[in-house]
């Protein structure tokens, strides 16, 4: 049985209070902020020159990086690989560390404009957050607090992280007191100040947690810690939990594909399952492990059984052997989700073999679409190479435009606007950021999000991610 503090509903909005002076002048229009994600806003202020955010990709041959900010499209920048400056985490670093850093890694940019691009002169990857070790804990730390349960052990288990992380899964007895509102929700503190009270957040990156601790050390709390590796070493070494209502709220209301797995027999998933449900009987978990989702792929395995739990935790755990890295538990199991009103399947046998599809990226085109496309173009279909003219000089498709993703923006022009602009380069990485230039512009685009290779003939294979 699980015990889990759950989050009442985020009050959003605050009425505004608007004064007028009639004979004031108008006041001057704010200065756009920086563009970052709204949560990195909370621990970092940039200069009007620079952005944060996550590093999606860099390509050198068009000298090119794609930075999430947490905005509607993604930033696309320019870069000189000979006079960039690159620092990890403190120490200077070549450019050609770019090519194998870390996707999604937190980074800060410094640019300045020149012919109307942004070029990067500098970009700082964060390093792990230091904390005084007399605050850390590690990862068995936390396990054993957890398995011993706060029945048994005295402490407070705090996720720092906004609602919808927290929501998409998180470390079993953690209560939700997010550093973005602590102020708000600090009653959700232990009344006890010398008990032991651990926050956790979103890596070795993130300062969530580390300031949160830094708030509740400046209101007398004495037995704080910190574990730092937080939600995302978790994931990879045990399980998380959820809610019914959590899994509406960030999974269903969103459309993010995950995958539902009954732990209960056969016969009771038969006799009503969560309606998409896989059934992996406990104990039967060798059965479908040729079909679980490739590992890096992170896909939301969410395990229920009745309403006990035991079930649930033991398919689990076998999932988490097999190297799956974001397994849920969910709390309340069966019973709680028909509490909860959600859709249910009943007097027919669920599948017994897990298919995952990754959400794919916007903007991108299945294989099959592309492949359709390039081998009979039709007449309102333009196929768009945006590979350098050396790459293109060992094949081509037939009737594709080739025009390299670092002179698009000084050849738009030669781009029809009437038609639909598929996208492609070796790998799709140039692809998609000549995409979102296209988008930019107006036009109505597409990009391949595979690795192609294009024979002499015009003939190719497509690599599937």
């Amino acid at each position: 049985m699980f015990r889990m503090t759950l989050v009442g509903t985020l009050l959003l909005g605050a009425q505004l209070a608007l004064a007028q002076a009639p004979a004031a002048p108008a006041a001057a229009a704010a200065k756009p902020k920086p563009p970052q994600p709204a949560m990195c806003s909370a621990c970092h202020t940039l200069q009007p020159n620079q952005m944060g955010g996550y590093l999606d990709s860099a390509a050198f041959k068009s000298q090119s990086m794609q930075l999430d900010v947490g905005a509607a499209a993604p930033q696309i920048l320019r870069f000189d690989a000979k006079s960039l400056k690159v620092i990890d985490a403190g120490t200077e670093k070549k450019p050609d560390f770019l090519k194998d850093a870390k996707k999604r890694h937190e980074v800060q940019v410094t640019y300045v404009e020149k012919d109307g691009a942004k070029l990067v002169t500098e970009i700082r990857f964060k390093g792990p957050v230091q904390i005084d070790p007399a605050n850390l804990i590690e990862y068995a730390g936390v396990a054993k607090l957890v398995a011993q349960g706060p029945a048994k052990t005295t402490y407070t288990l705090i996720d720092s992280r906004p609602l919808v992380r927290f929501q998409e899964g998180t470390i079993p007895t953690a209560i939700h007191l997010p550093f973005i509102g602590f102020d708000k929700f600090v009653g959700r503190l232990p009344k006890d100040k010398n008990q032991l009270t651990v926050f956790f957040c979103g890596g070795l990156t993130c300062t969530l947690s580390p300031n949160s601790m830094k708030k509740a050390k400046l209101l007398g709390y004495t037995n704080l810690r910190v574990y730092r590796e937080g939600q995302p070493e978790w994931a990879t070494r045990n399980y998380q939990v959820t809610t019914p209502t959590f899994v509406k709220a960030a999974y269903l209301d969103r459309d993010i594909p995950h995958v539902m797995i009954d732990a209960r027999s056969a016969a009771d998933a038969t006799s009503g399952h969560i309606k998409g449900a896989v059934s992996v009987p406990a104990g039967q978990e060798r059965a479908i492990l040729k079909s679980l989702p490739e590992p890096k792929l992170k896909a939301p395995l969410i395990v229920y059984d009745g309403r006990g739990g035991e079930q649930a935790v033991a398919v689990a755990k076998s999932l988490i052997k097999a190297g799956q890295q974001n397994v849920l538990v969910l709390n309340g199991g069966m019973i709680g989700w028909q509490a909860a009103g959600y859709a249910v399947e009943s007097g027919v046998p669920a599948p017994t073999r897990i298919a995952y599809a990754p959400k794919p990226r916007a903007g991108s085109v299945p294989m099959a679409e592309f492949t359709t496309l390039a081998k009979r173009t039709p007449l309102d279909v333009l196929i768009l190479d945006v590979r350098n003219a050396d790459e293109a000089s060992s094949g081509m498709i037939k009737g594709a435009l080739l025009i390299p993703d670092e002179e698009l923006a000084s050849r738009m022009a030669e781009v029809p606007k009437g038609k639909r602009i598929v996208t492609h380069c070796l790998t799709g990485i140039r692809a998609e950021m000549a995409y979102h230039k296209l988008k930019e512009a107006g036009y109505n685009a597409a990009f391949l999000n595979n690795e192609i290779d294009i024979a002499k003939d015009g003939n190719f294979k497509i690599m599937p991610r």
